[in-house]
């Protein structure tokens, strides 16, 4: 028997029973370990998210951890037993795109694991096995579920490319600021600069490497040579291009849920900015996690602030939606 939430419409859910799944050709079994739950799962609970990137019904869950059970067809047998994470994104391998290395930006559309096929918040998941990274024996799969959202956040730091000596900064301190801090920190900045309103996050984001930590309404103009921004607020984006330096660079990861503070082309251009963006995270930026990850660059397991039953779903989605700067990652455990 395999449990699952399937999601059947916004805010009315359910917890089924059936048979376990069997892998198809080149696809694994994997036995769910935990699952996290993050802004998205919240805005797929409550119908925000926009149409192209979700389908009902649908078990939710992109991000997750957990032990191959079985290979199917096509697939290395030794696989089975092995602990591992694995990528959201079902690309095509095909397209100019997917060559081109930007898996996650797969012209054949958008395809996602708990979003548009079953995904983790269940005791098992089907997943294809070119999507998976494993991990060495004996990791600690409750603080490899944060793998997914390290892997975005890895996306971000390779497009900042920081290098050693520089003033970095990092707009937001949730989870995903969290992880961009650290990874910043291991290029050895001379200032990692923090914002945002939440003091209670000080710590954690200290701890992580921050040489400094603001609320935003406290902070003047930094000229900061790399600035991130994780927040995805309203103002978030325009908050931190005000603190980049002439000729320095942006990279942008949160997406506004409604209508936010745009970002002036003539200051852009005035102040010659690169700026980038991230959308998840292509097959190098989850190597690049994992491989921080497993070599002891990335702490993950303090961030895990909540564990909850499977059947608890409902209220890990409201717990999340509280806004209390003291809950961090959110994980299922079926």
């Amino acid at each position: 028997m395999s449990r699952s939430v399937l999601l059947e419409w916004p805010g009315r859910q359910r917890l089924v029973k059936g048979e376990v799944p069997a892998p198809g050709p080149g696809e694994v079994l994997v036995r769910v370990a935990a699952a996290g739950i993050c802004g998205s799962d919240r805005e797929l609970y409550e119908g925000g998210r926009p149409e192209p990137y979700r389908t009902f019904p649908i078990v939710p869950g992109h991000e997750w951890s957990g032990t191959i059970e079985e290979a199917g067809p096509g697939v290395d047998p030794s696989l089975v037993g092995r602990p591992t994470v694995g990528e959201g994104f079902v690309n095509c391998q095909v397209c100019d795109r997917c060559r081109a290395g930007d898996t996650n930006l797969c012209g054949a559309g958008y395809d996602e694991i708990g979003f548009t096929r079953p995904g983790a918040f269940a005791d098992h998941l089907i997943v294809p096995a070119r999507l998976l990274h494993p991990l060495p024996a004996g990791t600690d799969l409750r603080a490899a579920v944060l793998l997914e959202p390290a892997a975005v956040a890895a996306a971000a730091v390779l497009q900042a490319a920081p290098l050693p000596g520089e003033r970095v900064g990092v707009v937001g301190a949730g989870t995903l600021g969290l992880l961009t801090i650290q990874l910043l920190a291991a290029s050895s900045p001379a200032e990692l600069v923090v914002s945002d309103p939440r003091a209670g996050r000080e710590p954690v984001a200290r701890a992580g490497g921050a040489t400094a930590y603001f609320h935003p309404d406290r902070l003047d103009a930094l000229d900061l040579d790399v600035v991130v921004e994780t927040a995805g607020a309203r103002d978030s984006a325009a908050a931190a291009a005000r603190q980049v330096r002439r000729g320095g660079r942006l990279v942008l990861t949160g997406i506004p849920g409604g209508a936010s503070e745009g970002l002036s082309p003539s200051s852009i251009v005035g102040r010659q900015l690169t700026v980038t963006s991230v959308f998840g995270a292509p097959a190098a930026a989850w190597a690049y996690a994992v491989r921080a990850f497993t070599s002891g660059l990335l702490d993950l397991a303090p961030l895990v602030t909540h564990e909850l039953p499977l059947e608890a779903y409902p209220d890990a989605v409201a717990l999340l939606g509280q806004g209390d700067e003291h809950v961090g990652k959110i994980i299922l455990r079926p």
